[in-house]
């Protein structure tokens, strides 16, 4: 089999894993002897030519990095006919064969666009922390922004034990509960506040509750109480809950909004294993011919998902989760009446 010119970039924002990703791939492709090229800074590498040759001793020493060695950016000039026709000018200019892109539905979006002008392979890799992409149960990146956000979070519930304290604790995920509902059960928080369980238009019901818990927790022996909110949610965010929280009931909260800390860092071994499947079964699937797709894993199985429909964010939190969490609020509420 003729070597192919595989072309890989980054985009959006980055995910622990996304090295590892590169690794994988660019290991595999040396095995069947596909050149690799990486673009920089995302699509703005795509289509300004911004470019590097990778071979494995640029990727020998990566697999346990954050980050990415390929940089990775937001391009606007992808949401123009003029940058995809660069972008596409590129390709055919540095005879590329596949594409393919590790990032989350912004990339694949960018991935469809050229796919209308470009006849070479275009295969997609699910690499943002959010969870937030069909057809995967996991994204490369999640795992690691869960562990570190509770790793964080633990050490603000000893704070807040010593204290007596509210905290409200704001998390990424864009409009994913994902992140907030897996970080607030593994950290024992007393509320979730996110997507699947609030709508704006119960902000005044859902002050009341919160109001009435934080007061049957402070006359029980359990003072702390953790509020973990998904960011992008609560009108004015976390600084207006506090605030309004201060405003009706008087309650004071320590404030902290985790941010981008959740982006990065070593990631953890199931990123990792992840990062190195999808990699190595990219390469297999360019072999094959497989174009238009994006890959992912679903019940421990590598599968292919179209393109088109990896981004229709269908994808949302199992109910199970939810309704544990609803379970737990109800047993906890028991409780504090027996003890009144």
């Amino acid at each position: 089999m003729k070597g192919k010119t595989i072309g890989i970039l980054t985009s959006g924002g980055d995910a622990p894993g996304m090295n590892a990703t590169i690794r994988a791939i660019v290991l595999a492709a040396h095995k069947f002897d596909h050149q690799c090229i990486g673009f920089m800074h995302g699509y703005n590498g795509l289509i300004h030519q911004q470019h590097k040759t990778l071979v494995p001793d640029d990727v020998a020493n990566v697999i346990h990095k954050g980050g990415t060695i390929l940089k990775s950016a937001r391009c606007p000039e992808m949401l123009t006919e003029q940058g995809i026709t660069q972008a596409v000018q590129t390709l055919t200019q540095l005879e590329i064969d596949v594409l393919i892109v590790i990032g989350g539905d912004g990339s694949f979006n960018g991935m469809l666009a050229i796919e209308k002008l470009w006849q070479g392979q275009l295969i997609g890799l699910p690499g943002t922390i959010d969870n937030d992409i069909d057809g995967t149960d996991f994204t490369i990146g999640f795992s690691t922004a869960i562990n570190t956000a509770i790793e964080a979070i633990d050490k603000i519930r000893d704070t807040a034990d010593a204290f007596d304290r509210v905290f409200v604790i704001e998390l990424m995920g864009r409009q994913s509960g994902h992140i907030a509902f897996n970080v607030g059960i593994a950290c024992g928080a007393e509320q979730i506040i996110s997507f699947e369980n609030f709508q704006q238009l119960q902000k005044q019901q859902k002050l009341n509750a919160i109001i009435e818990d934080i007061s049957a927790h402070r006359s029980d022996a359990h003072k702390s109480y953790l509020i973990v909110l998904a960011e992008n949610l609560w009108p004015g965010g976390a600084h207006e809950l506090a605030n309004q929280l201060k405003q009706q009931a008087n309650i004071d909260c320590g404030l902290c909004i985790l941010g981008h800390i959740q982006r990065g860092g070593s990631p953890v071994a199931k990123d990792r294993i992840l990062a190195t499947r999808l990699g190595v079964a990219a390469v297999q699937a360019l072999n094959d011919g497989k174009t238009g797709v994006m890959l992912g894993e679903l019940k421990n199985d590598i599968v292919e998902v179209p393109l088109s429909l990896a981004v229709c964010h269908t994808k949302h939190v199992a109910d199970n989760l939810v309704s544990a969490h609803e379970n737990i609020l109800a047993l906890a509420a028991q409780h504090h009446k027996t003890v009144l």
